[in-house]
Parts: C-alpha cells; structure tokens; sequence
C-alpha cells in the first residue's frame, strides 16, 4: 500500500514537472511578412528545447530550395551556484515564391517529450517583380486620397493619405504620413503640419519597413504618423504639407577600383528634405432638422443607464449612471441633462473615459454618474433621458432614449433633514452635513453674588438686557428666514458659488500647470470656464452653447469684448487639448487670461446688480 502511495505522488510530481516545463516551451514560426516574386526568402521555426519529429505546413505554393537545415544551440548560466540550461532549435527552408497573391502557410508541429507542440501559422503576400515607370506616374496618384512629392527621382518620396476627403462636422477621418524609400534610408527630423481647424487624437505607432508595390515598383514603406481628425466647422479646411529630413546612405564611386572593393564597401551619407502636397477636405454642415436633444455628437452610439436604487430614505445619496459607448468623439461628448425633482440637491457629475483610438477610429466608453440627495420624503420620477447623435454613414438624426426611474422616498432616520449624509461618491463635495453641531455652553466658572439690597429685577440694566435680547431675537429670525428662502433656492445658491468653485478648479488646473500635464490642464479650464458660466447663468451645462452664452451674457450688461474673451478661451480649450505644438508659455498665457476674465466678470455683474 505505501509503494503504491509512493508511485502515484512521483508520477503526480511527474506530470506536474512536465506541464511547467510544457509551459515555458515556445514554437515559433518567422518568415517575411512581403516577398517578391522570383527572389528567395527564409521561412523559420524556432523552439527552445530538443524536438524531433518536424512536420512543416504545406509548401507547394512556393519553390523549396533548400531545407530544412537544423541547428542547435546549447548555453549554460550559473548564477548564485545554480546552474540553468538553454537549448535552442532551429529548422531553416530556403523558400522562393513564383507567382503573385498572398498566400497561407499553416502552423507546423514538433515532437517534444512525448508531446505535440503546434506554431503560428503565417501570411506571406508576393509582391511581383518592379516595372519601368516613368517619374511622373510614380509622383503623383490622382485617384488615390494621398499626394506625394518626390526627391528629383523615384527613389525616396513621402505621401500623406487620407481616408475620405468629404466628411461632416465633427466626422472623424484617418490622416497617414508614409515614406517610400528604394534605397538606404532613415528619417532624422519630422515636422509635422498643425492640423489647423480639427480636433486631434494621435495613434501610437511603432514604425517598421515593410515591403509594398507602388506603382509598378517595389518600395521599403514606413508609417511615421497616424491620426484621427475632427472638423470643427463646415467649408474647405487644408491640412498643410508635412516635411521629413532623410538622411541617406549610397556607396561611394570610385574611378579606380581594387580587388578589395569587392569585400569593403565603403559609403557616404547624404541629408535630403522630402515634403508631402497639402490636402484640402471638404467638410460638409450638419443637414438641418436637428432634435431638440442634440449637441453636436457625430458618429455611431449606445446609451445604457442605470439607478443605484429606487427606494432610499431621505438624505440618503442615489446615483445615475449613464454609459455611452461607440465610435466617434468620445472625447468631446456633452454630458446629457439629467432632471431630478426639484426638492432634491444636485451635485456636478463624474466622468469616466475608457476611450481608445487606432487607425479603425476612436472607439471606448464613457460613464457619467449623477449624484443627488433628496431632501424630503414622497415618491418621485426622474424623467427619461434623451441623447440625440448624427450618424454620418446613414446622413441622418438619431436619438436614443432611456426608462423613466419611478423612485420612493422614505422618512429619514429620526426626521427628514436630521441624519448627516456620508456618500461614497468620489468628488469634492461628497460629504455634506447638515444642521449644526450643539454648541458648548460655557460655564461661569466665578460666581457673582448679589447684596440683598441690590434688586436687578425692574431695574433699568434690566429693562435695556430685554429689549436688545428682543432685537438680537427679531434680527436673528429674520436673518435665519431670509437665509432658509434663498438656500431653497439653489439658482441662487449656485449663482453666488459660481466664483468659489470656479477659482477651485482653477487651482487644479494650475497644479496640471506645473506638472506639464497639457490634455488634462485644457480640459480642466474648459471644464471650469463652462461650470462657472452654468452657475452664473443659471443655465445647466447640457444646454449651455457658445450663441446663448453671449446672449445671456449681455442681458447681465457683460460687454462684448468680455464676451469675446470668452468665447476665444472656449475655442482655444477645445482645440488645443488634442493639438500638437502647445508649449508651456503658451499654457501659462491662458490660464492667466482665464483667471483675469473670470475676476473681471465677477466686477461687471456686481456692479450692474
């Protein structure tokens, strides 16, 4: 019985050892991802450990010319005594392609302790072989969405494609910078155009030669930009040229020769600047029939919304959450409106980005949670939300539309308005207290005795003690009255913070001011600029535009230079978030202009009220 234990542990320990060891095993496959046809090329498989037993894919759409050849390589370490083994094999094919088209290579299969291990499988495109072209069709591509300007030859050049040339507002559209080089060459400096009328988002790239035929010739291609671009209003917008600086390496050409040319070659590097034609779009208004919901979202969107809960007591927190996901502007989405019964206190919402952005477009979510605590008890309903987008693919308005929230409010725990509220709701202002503490009673701690002859009661200290006990009571009721009306009305309320949560937001804008933090710094001042107007002019955001800002403005007697001020910090905002090029003077000039236009605003209204 204790042998039989024995035997199976060992084997379990066994079969344990063998799956870690299984597991660290690699097979991989490796080949160019383009060939030309009639040339040679390697196909390669790896795999770190001994195997045996190689069954390769099928390879009948190629010529083999060799293979496979198998090496094998052995390393050993030691490091603090312990000594570890490296093994590496490699099976190599000399492959030539003889016909054009992209072609599939399945994954092969070796044999390892007793174990199959499969590799990736892989897609090789042949390219055909290069054409006599004369100068003039390789420089130009009049059906294709790029332009290219060439180097005097057809050797180098750079083209910037575009995706569609016709868009809409606020339509998103791809934009590639790609060199074409048929020689040795490398780019040094990049400058880049500024993308003047559009909202920018980058791609992150990772820039690699890969083979492609232009043309009738084959080039070593490279992207070194990608970006998604925003129109931000209607006509012809340009994007100007973008200029590369290459240096290029060619061999030197000697008059004499010697037999040692043949085995060292010897090369001189050369700086050429080669530049892309500027493109022009044609960017299209949004048709007209516009919802009453509509805030200028362009693209293709879900909306999802949801309710913490549906039955709380009063003073307790609730939160709607609204998520939207899709393709398009995530980024500049205006949050909906979101109206809550009158006797419940509102607080500004949180954003949540999950956006990301490739050459397929800008695609994510974004989750906006509203916060608001009713105050008294009864049943309540937040009405339905409406979300109007412009789907440009269809050229048409489409609005989605969430359920009404019935909701049930409960007395509060010993009385409505007595409880504090704790939320969990990660903002400024998520803790509020209401009432005040019990003050402390001090103690006369001396004692002050009468004479029996002195009689206070009826004396004249006495009656002038009462009448200012009086006064100081009828003042403090008509005072507490006077404050409990205008705190009912939270308009007012907000009006009179608009300037306190202002400057807050300011600072921390200031704080991204000094950590170089450009997106976050702009959309910070954006955010206080539109917060500070809402609050001001009793207008919620999702209903906040630049042409009712400057009316409204002018009815509170805010002249038009002001307004002007405005209106340039909002534009700049939204255009300099995702734009290239903004330095930290140019950041600093703004933030102190801000701060000016909003002190300069806060003395206008007071004086004219």
């Amino acid at each position: 019985m204790r042998q039989t234990i024995f035997l199976l542990i060992t084997l379990l320990l066994l079969t344990v050892s063998g799956q870690s060891k299984a597991q660290d095993i690699t097979f991989r496959a490796v080949a160019p991802e383009a060939v030309v046809m009639g040339e040679q090329f390697r196909l390669v498989f790896t795999v770190n450990a001994e195997g045996r037993e190689l069954r390769a894919p099928d390879m009948s759409d190629f010529r083999v010319l060799m293979g496979p050849s198998n090496s094998t390589n052995r390393s050993i370490s030691i490091v603090n005594g312990q000594s570890t083994s490296v093994v590496s094999q490699t099976y190599t094919y000399i492959l030539m392609a003889e016909k054009e088209g992209t072609f599939n290579l399945a994954p092969a299969t070796i044999r390892i302790n007793n174990s199959n291990y499969t590799s990736n499988s892989l897609v090789i495109k042949v390219l055909p072989p290069d054409q006599t072209v004369s100068p003039s069709t390789t420089q130009g591509d009049a059906n294709n969405s790029g332009t290219s300007t060439g180097t005097g030859n057809n050797d180098l050049f750079v083209r910037m494609i575009v995706s569609n040339r016709s868009v809409y507002e606020q339509e998103g559209l791809l934009v590639s910078i790609k060199l074409f080089s048929a020689v040795e060459a490398n780019p040094v400096n990049y400058k880049f155009p500024e993308f003047e009328g559009f909202s920018i988002q980058d791609i992150e790239l990772n820039p690699q030669w890969t083979l492609e035929n232009y043309q009738g010739r084959n080039y070593n291609t490279a992207v070194i930009k990608q970006a998604i671009l925003y129109p931000l209003h209607s006509g012809k917008i340009t994007i100007g040229a973008a200029s590369i600086e290459m240096n290029i390496r060619r061999p030197t050409q000697r008059a004499v020769r010697s037999i040692f040319d043949d085995f060292f070659n010897t090369y001189e590097d050369h700086r050429q600047d080669i530049t892309t034609s500027p493109v022009t779009i044609d960017v299209k208004p949004l048709p007209p029939g516009k919802p009453a919901s509509f805030t200028g979202a362009v693209g293709n969107y879900t909306m999802k919304t949801s309710i913490n809960s549906t039955n709380v007591r009063a003073n307790e927190a609730i939160t709607v959450t609204i998520t939207f996901a899709g393709t398009g502007n995530l980024r500049l989405l205006k949050t909906p409106e979101v109206i809550f019964p009158a006797d419940f206190e509102v607080y500004d919402p949180k954003v949540n980005n999950n956006i990301r952005t490739s050459a397929q477009g800008t695609n994510g979510t974004k989750t906006i949670e509203y916060m608001a605590i009713p105050r008294y008890a009864g049943d309540f309903e937040i009405p339905a939300v409406q979300f109007a987008y412009f789907d440009p693919k269809d050229a048409t308005y489409k609005t989605l539309s969430s359920e009404p929230f019935k909701l049930h409010v409960e007395r509060g725990v010993g009385g409505e308005g007595v409880s504090p509220v704790v939320s969990n709701f990660s903002s400024q202002e998520s803790l509020k207290y209401l009432g005040q503490d019990i003050r402390y009673i001090k103690l006369i701690t001396k004692p002050h005795f009468i004479l029996n002859n002195e009689m206070f009661f009826g004396s004249f200290m006495y009656i002038v003690a009462y009448l200012i006990i009086s006064f100081l009571f009828v003042a403090f009721f008509i005072i507490y009255r006077k404050q409990v009306k205008e705190n009912a009305n939270i308009a007012l309320v907000r009006t009179r913070k608009a300037n306190r949560t202002a400057v807050r937001r300011l600072k921390k804008a200031e704080k991204l001011l000094n950590e170089s933090n450009k997106e976050e710094f702009y959309e910070e001042v954006l955010r206080a600029v539109w917060g500070y107007l809402s609050d001001k002019l009793s207008i919620p955001q999702a209903q906040l535009t630049k042409a009712n800002v400057e009316t409204e403005l002018a009815k509170y007697g805010v002249g038009e230079e002001l307004s002007n001020e405005f209106m340039y910090i909002l534009h700049t905002c939204e255009f300099a978030r995702y734009a290239p090029g903004q330095g930290s003077e140019a950041m600093d000039m703004l933030f102190k202009q801000t701060v000016n236009v909003i002190g300069e605003m806060e003395n206008t209204i007071r004086k004219n009220n």
